[in-house]
């Protein structure tokens, strides 16, 4: 019998639609296929970054963006993936059963999001390298990203070395600022390894309902389209959740390269201001129209322009964006 090598698979994420970055992102193009990333969308620099350490490509996306990652990998030269098509969000735990399921049981999994900016590939390469070969021994390993600023926008990681001592919510300024002092708490990256057969074990033991349900939803799947009406029997939780905070197998990578969500407005300002995009010597920037601009009285201010929509904000302020795109979502779907 002739029995598969083991791969290594880059599943990349793709479902989510970056709120904090309206109006630039919206339901119909989400932040991961904005092109303004040296002219590559994030989406893009996911699989090309991830080309030379993966044997294969699954993308795990939904029914509203799939063609905007098929053009994606078309452009940028991947011919060779294979999809799975969402028919309504599930979050991570179920996505990433998906995922499982078309792999083979002894496959590494390389659980990447399509919306982070990486750079240092030489950091990234050595970190990449060591979670695999915990992956091939069982564990079930996280990368903890090394905090450069007291960020209350991401969950933490307290770590001795490699193991995993808590998880812990996004925190306040102050409770973020005291991790930064005690030098072992990382951010949580979002990005996972393991084998394909030890994750699915993971979550049938941990959330017996989510395992059963994503198996049901996957078997039912026509021509890797999920059903809606299975999908909406899958209970809607977080990897981190459902396995990361609570398997015994758990392992963290601390990790050195520079990494970002790119998941509010301060992200791509500090992007855009590395890029030499023009700002005031007050650091005010215009993004997404060339009109000219004036701004008095104000510091750190964006002024985001759309052909539908115009959003002005304070840098500091970027987490509360989404909550306009919740509120524009009840009053004014079309804008969203």
């Amino acid at each position: 019998m002739d029995v598969q090598k083991p791969k290594t698979v880059n599943v990349i994420l793709s479902g989510g639609v970056g709120s904090r970055l309206w109006p630039l992102s919206r339901k119909t193009r989400p932040k991961q296929y904005l092109p303004i990333f040296e002219g590559h969308t994030l989406f893009q620099k996911t699989a090309l970054r991830n080309k030379s350490f993966c044997d294969q490509v699954i993308v795990v996306g939904n029914c509203d963006n799939y063609e905007l990652s098929r053009k994606d990998l078309d452009e940028a030269g991947v011919k060779s993936y294979s999809e799975i098509i969402e028919a309504c969000p599930r979050n991570t735990a179920a996505a990433i059963a998906f995922a499982a399921f078309a792999a083979q049981p002894e496959d590494i999994l390389f659980v990447t999001p399509s919306d982070h900016l990486i750079v240092d590939e030489g950091l990234y390469s050595s970190a990449v390298s060591r979670a695999t070969e915990l992956a091939k021994e069982g564990y079930i390993v996280t990368f903890g990203l090394k905090p450069t600023k007291p960020e209350t926008g991401y969950g933490y990681i307290e770590s001795a070395g490699e193991e995993v001592k808590s998880f812990r919510e996004k925190p306040d300024l102050q409770t973020a600022l005291a991790f930064l002092e005690q030098g072992n708490f990382y951010w949580n990256s979002g990005m996972f390894c393991f084998k394909a057969g030890v994750y699915l074990e993971e979550l049938r033991q941990l959330e017996p309902e989510v395992f059963q349900a994503s198996k049901e939803a996957y078997e039912g799947a026509e021509s890797g389209k999920l059903d809606f009406d299975l999908s909406m029997k899958i209970p809607s939780i977080s990897v981190d959740y459902a396995v990361m905070e609570r398997t015994k197998k758990i392992k963290v990578v601390p990790s050195l390269f520079q990494w970002s969500d790119m998941g509010s407005f301060e992200s791509i300002y500090e992007y855009l201001e590395q890029t030499g995009h023009p700002k005031d010597e007050l650091g005010n920037m215009v993004i997404g129209t060339s009109i000219h601009t004036e701004f008095t009285g104000l510091t750190n201010t964006i002024l985001i322009q759309t052909p539908d929509a115009i959003l002005v904000l304070r840098k500091e302020n970027a987490q509360e964006v989404k909550k306009i795109y919740e509120r524009l979502e009840k009053e004014r779907p079309e804008l969203v």
